[in-house]
């Protein structure tokens, strides 16, 4: 008799204990102890996920589809059902665009911590309850975010959500050229960013204009009568290197772009601390087609007025792209090695892209790419080498006249000079894409330095 009470005691004591885990773990976040709507919405994405594409393209949701159902989109160079099918005649490595496709793998090995979930009814209202347009979770890790990474100071001073960088660098020109008596002259440092000219030109009004070049304002009598607007972009787009502002005079006004001053990409030498600031997702978690950016601004009256840009343009950015962007950047920040995961794994990779790159091009007297010299690096705590996004690549035979067209040629679809308002010798190849694309460039780089006379690649 003894022996069955204990038994039924055990009994009792084990299935208590698994009721209260089951209990916890589904009532940790409110929800009921079996999943209902959600776990259609789960096994649909995961089943696309799972499709196999050779891991040379990617299944999507919103994809393409054949008889109804989702099916392989294809890298560049690769085709058939699964995309196993390489094209190596056809095949033409394409480095032009910044998307951070490099990034992908991260994300596809913490997917669970990165995917989203959101209900039919999430956030329908216009506002957040505190009337805002901005989710305070969202801001607040944003704070972690740059306090784990270094690159940033953030304390006493505003943020703003934008869509992506793009429209945040408007918003931005709007407010500092605001109640001025005279328009005020918007500057860039080339090469620039061709963005600074061709959103300011578009927007053009009463308030600003584009004046091209920053150098122009060194020194120059008109810096001393007019308000200058500068794009101060650090690390530089398309040459990677830091900067600062270079007009001179009473009146101007910075605006940093710092979309590439990550661990990922730069040295970061101290946190920045600049009165206007702006920030993108795209560089930090490579999710480009989110667009979401974010500035931080330390006056108030500057961010007010850029406050009323975002709010005129789109009564705030869309609540799905903030849910998305607190998740990943939370991912980030509750990951791996106190929030240093997603850093180490993206220096280490553009590192080595960039020493693999050099190593083609150090042996060739037909081109050159730029020099970034070692620095220390705040984050890591040590000196440290480059990790561009971008190779500025310069022709140095005097009848390379259009590099862009010398590796056009060669199979490598690049960004030409002009574009940054530059020289048509230099063009701008990216860094950024995923292991296809870019190991597609390092073959057809490593073709083309090796037709030069002589030349013997290690």
């Amino acid at each position: 008799m003894g022996n069955k009470r204990s038994l039924c005691l055990l009994v009792s004591v084990a299935l208590n204990l698994y009721l209260l885990v089951s209990n916890t773990a589904y009532t940790y976040f409110g929800m009921k102890k079996k999943l209902s709507w959600s776990e259609e919405a789960a096994a649909e994405a995961e089943a696309v996920a799972s499709i196999s594409c050779s891991d040379h393209g990617r299944a999507y949701l919103d994809g393409s589809t054949v008889d109804g159902k989702p099916v392989c989109e294809c890298h560049t160079c690769y085709a058939g059902p699964d995309c196993s099918r390489f094209l190596p005649d056809s095949c033409v490595a394409d480095a032009d665009s910044g998307d951070p496709l490099f990034l992908e793998p991260f994300w596809m090995k913490n997917a669970g911590r990165s995917a989203v979930v959101v209900s039919g009814w999430h956030r329908m209202s216009y506002t957040f309850p505190d009337h805002s347009f901005i989710s305070q979770q969202l801001e607040n890790n944003i704070r972690r975010v740059h306090k784990i990474a270094r690159n940033a100071i953030t304390q006493g001073k505003y943020i703003l959500f934008g869509g992506g960088s793009t429209q945040l660098l408007n918003a931005a020109v709007y407010a500092l050229s605001n109640n001025l008596s005279a328009p005020a002259s918007v500057v860039a440092l080339l090469p620039s960013y061709p963005l600074y000219k061709s959103q300011t030109n578009f927007f053009e009004n009463k308030n600003y204009k584009f004046k091209g070049d920053a150098s122009s304002f060194k020194n120059s009598s008109n810096a001393n009568t007019s308000t200058i607007i500068e794009f101060v972009t650090s690390p530089n787009n398309p040459d990677g290197k830091l900067r600062d502002v270079v007009s001179q005079g009473a009146s101007v006004r910075a605006i940093y772009d710092h979309a590439y001053y990550w661990p990922h990409f730069t040295a970061i030498p101290a946190p920045a601390d600049e009165d206007l600031m702006i920030f993108t997702i795209s560089k930090l978690t490579g999710h480009a087609g989110s667009r979401f950016g974010w500035a931080v601004v330390k006056d108030k009256d500057v961010y007010e007025k850029m406050k009323d840009y975002i709010s005129y343009a789109e009564m705030g950015i869309s609540r799905e792209v903030q849910v998305r962007a607190l998740k990943l950047i939370r991912a980030i920040v509750e990951g791996e090695d106190d929030g240093r995961e997603i850093f180490y794994y993206a220096y280490n990779k553009m590192r080595d892209r960039w020493e693999k790159l050099s190593n083609i091009m150090s042996s060739s007297k037909r081109f050159s790419i730029q020099e970034i010299p070692p620095l220390f690096c705040n984050f890591l705590d040590k000196l440290r080498g480059p990790s561009p996004g971008y190779a500025w690549v310069k022709c140095e035979r005097e009848e390379d006249t259009n590099c862009n067209e010398v590796l056009g040629r060669g199979k490598i679809i690049g960004r030409a000079g002009n574009i940054f308002d530059y020289s048509d010798r230099y063009v701008r190849l990216s860094l950024l894409k995923g292991d296809d694309d870019f190991n597609s460039m390092l073959s057809h780089l490593e073709s083309l330095v090796s037709q030069e006379e002589g030349i013997h690649i290690i």
